[in-house]
């Protein structure tokens, strides 16, 4: 396949590519004749009914990128206790413009809401989370950042070749052009940051445009968002987390990498765990530490917190994510209850001034 090599000038030409209006420049290329990376092409364009040129020509565009191996491979910061962590995205700014993102797309998420059942604020809360709703959406070509974890990272190599393959077939699907699409250097791309199989899998044509964009369309988005989350078991209506206080010596202990509904209502309770619900006794349910300033603090999680973990293998972001709902929920609230005091007010006036008016005779 010595071949190969000399496409790295050639520009992206197959027809089932979207097309750019030059090449891109970096300062190095992969060595397209590696191995691992001529078996990845053979098996991609297989299973995707691809040409191996068309492949070729498309990982003759990528650069490595050094950076996403030290940003993936850094040391884990000393993890924050949950009132700091909370601390990061509980700021002013993020729920005043989530309930003016909730209210501007309130049409919207109120279908989202119909087809799905999933609480709007949910869905404005993750794509608050991710990208500041729709701001910082990644600095790097999602075709860099795959093929930099696929080829050079060994610990998840496999796991980022099968998201590159997908993203190489999500090209070609949706119309995504492999040589400009921006992302996390994990390769999440647009304002909910999906990973290409993800984006495969539950993007949803909301516009009914007949294409799926995640990057700019907030009627795909926003039905994307809710889609992921009812095919992963959201519970409409459901509970997400219930305060809880732990009695003395009480023989249960939280543990924050636990995912898993591994406890019942009755249960927990039996072991002295105190919170309210009014769900079932069977219903089942996890014990979380959600640390405070001044100490020890305890929530009990339900179906939906455990769907939220889906998104991000973290009970601290899902704990985020429902608490920024909340707050944007009720700011909402309050503004359309203002608005609703004002009208009412409006409207009782009109009616005292036409009730002055002098009867004519």
């Amino acid at each position: 396949m010595r071949h190969a090599l000399v496409l790295t000038v050639t520009l992206l030409s197959s027809p089932g590519f979207a097309q750019t209006d030059g090449s891109f420049v970096g300062r190095t290329r992969f060595d397209l004749d590696r191995p691992e990376i001529r078996q990845f092409v053979e098996a991609t364009a297989a299973e995707n009914k691809l040409q191996p040129l068309d492949v070729y020509r498309l990982l003759a565009k990528a650069e490595p990128q050094p950076k996403i191996i030290e940003l993936i491979t850094k040391p884990a910061e000393k993890v924050s206790p949950w009132y700091e962590y909370r601390a990061r995205f509980m700021t002013e700014q993020r729920v005043s413009e989530g309930a003016q993102f909730m209210q501007e797309h309130r049409a919207r998420l109120e279908k989202a809401h119909r087809d799905t059942g999933v609480a709007p604020e949910y869905v404005v809360a993750i794509i608050g989370v991710e990208t500041f709703y729709g701001r910082i959406t990644g600095r790097y070509r999602v075709l860099d950042a795959l093929a930099t974890l696929a080829f050079d990272y060994p610990p998840r190599a496999e796991y980022f070749k099968k998201e590159l393959a997908q993203f190489i077939a999500l090209a070609r699907e949706e119309e995504v052009d492999p040589l400009t699409a921006m992302g996390s250097y994990a390769g999440a791309m647009g304002a909910g940051q999906f990973m290409p199989s993800s984006y495969r899998r539950y993007a949803v044509d909301g516009s009914k445009d007949a294409r799926r964009n995640l990057f700019a369309d907030w009627d795909d988005i926003i039905a994307s968002v809710a889609n992921y989350f009812q095919k992963n078991g959201w519970v409409a209506g459901g509970p997400v987390l219930a305060e809880a206080s732990l009695q003395p010596d009480a023989p249960v202990t939280a543990d924050p990498g636990n995912l898993s509904l591994n406890e019942t209502v009755a249960g927990l309770k039996s072991k002295g765990v105190d919170f309210d619900t009014e769900q079932k006794a069977t219903t089942p349910v996890l014990l979380i530490p959600a640390e405070t300033e001044v100490g020890p603090g305890y929530r009990v999680g339900f179906k939906n917190f455990e769907v939220i973990t889906r998104y991000n293998r973290s009970v601290r972001y899902a704990m985020a994510v429902h608490d920024l709902a909340t707050s944007i929920s009720d700011r909402v609230a309050v503004a359309d209850a203002a608005r609703a005091a004002k009208a009412a007010r409006l409207a009782q006036r009109k009616d005292s001034e036409e009730a002055e008016e002098p009867t004519e005779r």
